[in-house]
């Protein structure tokens, strides 16, 4: 399958996930007898905080692919990887506090989870800082790479947060125990919804990449003409 191909089949997912998606939140899904219609921002905040682990899990892949083989290609799919995955978690960090205000009466507190996933948000903005700083193409691709690489430390840390730790967040819902567990409804309505926001995440990395993949041809091009003027400026 061609490129072109890929992502016109990626996009024509999105759209069908997304309103099924949309449809199952609003009309499907039944309403959660405590926390009321509020719950529904779950369907959202939930397949946000999954892909936002994908798009890391994906900048520690290709920065390791990277330093094994210098091989620029996979430094243009971890910086895509990485902007997307820091989009997905600020959005996480906007969903969160929409869905506690009314729960638990607070915006914010600083309990386990939450805290992690503010530091996990920070590490990847300053993993893309690093890169704006830094002139040298090579220098500034390994050093991405080896916060890349280390960064990522910090996913399952919030993964396994409120497994570990007491906290104010809400326990898993699933694969979280005896006494764990969504309504077959509600169950049905997330995984459609994962599905649709893994479909956005695949349709927006593939976008980056491509501005990405044009920058760096544009770049190329330049340094080539630039070495070529300098050459004929020396003879």
């Amino acid at each position: 399958m061609s490129r072109c191909k890929f992502a016109i089949f990626i996009d024509s997912m999105l759209f069908i996930t997304m309103a099924a998606a949309m449809a199952m939140i609003f009309l499907y899904a039944p309403i959660e007898s405590e926390m009321g219609i509020v719950q529904k921002i779950f369907y959202v905040h939930v397949p946000l905080a999954w892909n936002a682990f994908l798009g890391f899990a994906m900048v520690f892949y290709y920065s390791f692919r990277y330093l094994s083989t210098r091989n620029p290609r996979y430094d243009r799919r971890a910086l895509s990887a990485a902007e997307v995955g820091v989009l997905f978690t600020t959005l996480v960090l906007i969903t969160g506090p929409i869905w506690a205000k009314p729960v638990w009466g607070i915006w914010w507190t600083w309990d386990a989870r939450l805290t992690l996933t503010l530091v996990l948000w920070l590490i990847y903005i300053g993993y893309l800082m690093l890169r704006r700083y830094i002139e040298s193409p090579e220098r500034r691709a390994v050093l991405a790479a080896v916060v890349g690489i280390t960064g990522f430390i910090d996913v399952p840390l919030v993964y396994f947060a409120i497994r570990w730790w007491r906290t104010q967040h809400p326990q898993p819902v699933i694969a979280g125990g005896e006494g764990s567990g969504l309504d077959p409804a509600m169950a049905a309505t997330l995984w459609v919804s994962v599905a649709a926001f893994t479909f956005l995440f695949l349709a927006l990395f593939g976008r980056r990449l491509d501005v990405e993949v044009e920058r760096s041809r544009r770049e190329t091009e330049r340094d080539a003409a630039e070495a070529a003027h300098a050459q004929g400026v020396r003879t």
